[in-house]
């Protein structure tokens, strides 16, 4: 990891660069320009993520504590949590650009991890989690930690090699994980191989991946592993740890699991600006 000043630095490049090549395309606002550019905001979300700090109030106090220099202007909490909203789709956009410099793996994986916006105790009635199409908080089934949550779930579609996030989506907690899959499958070439979940698992959803050229690939059953050499089960044990630990870096390390979100788009633009980072920390390594 570069050091925190040489990181900002590193990072605030990339990002301009990103927008004067247009990869990153920020619409005019009206009314006058701030004083603390979009560029700035940009940088100051990624390297919070990057840096696994917790906390929006907390990352602003501190580089206005410590990095004041480098960022002179910085506006109060409020505006800069509200600005930085606004800018969610420019993260996407660089995660996009980010994930374009290296080519497509040709074998890949599926998975869905829970997004808890609140206890499921304190969960009682219509509540404001409310996202674009209908799209509503609700209960499910958190398979990893063998628990129920309410919230949401992020849908993640990765390269098995690189682990670089070529398609993602928030939906429902309790989803029909196959459509889930047929749709993040739409984004990009065909995998040849596609490594899934159990909840992948089904006759259908293989026919029609079997239809665009990719071999679906789930985990055995408990009878099949009963039948199988020791070590294919250690290679397929090893094969699917990799996007475990893809989520384990968004979710636990930079610290999408406790985002602190009180509604939808701030969820919405800590999740993309979240994956963003990662996806800048898998394509540049030795930078960050």
């Amino acid at each position: 990891m570069l050091p925190t000043e040489d990181l900002f630095v590193y990072v605030y490049v990339l990002v301009d660069d990103a927008i004067a090549d247009g990869a990153v395309r920020i619409p005019p606002r009206p009314g006058p320009l701030p004083a603390c550019c979009d560029v700035e905001l940009l940088t100051i979300a990624l390297v919070r993520h990057l840096l696994g700090r917790r906390s929006e109030a907390g990352f602003l106090a501190e580089v206005a504590r410590d990095w004041g220099h480098l960022f002179p202007r910085l506006p109060h909490q409020s505006e800069a949590n509200r600005r930085t909203r606004w800018l969610w789709g420019a993260f996407e956009q660089l995660r996009a650009a980010l994930a374009a410099r290296l080519p497509v793996d040709d074998c890949q994986q599926l998975d869905t991890t829970a997004l808890p916006v609140k206890h499921p105790s304190r969960a009682r009635g219509p509540d404001g989690w409310v996202g674009p199409n209908g799209l509503h908080a609700r209960f499910g089934r958190d398979a990893a930690h063998a628990e129920w949550f309410y919230g949401f779930r992020l849908a993640a579609k990765t390269d098995l090699g690189s682990r670089i996030v070529r398609a993602w989506s928030i939906v429902p907690a309790a989803v029909n994980e196959r459509q889930v899959g047929s749709d993040l499958l739409q984004a990009g070439p065909p995998p040849a191989d596609l490594l899934a979940d159990k909840g992948f698992n089904g006759q259908a959803f293989a026919a029609e991946q079997a239809a665009r050229g990719t071999a679906v690939l789930v985990p055995p059953t408990k009878r099949q592993r009963e039948h199988m050499p020791p070590i294919l089960q250690t290679v397929i044990a090893h094969w699917r740890n990799r996007i475990e630990s893809t989520f384990a870096e968004i979710t636990d390390q930079m610290e999408l699991a406790r985002h602190g979100a009180h509604t939808f788009w701030g969820l919405l633009t800590r999740t993309v600006a979240t994956i963003a980072a990662h996806t800048l920390l898998r394509v540049c390594p030795d930078a960050p």
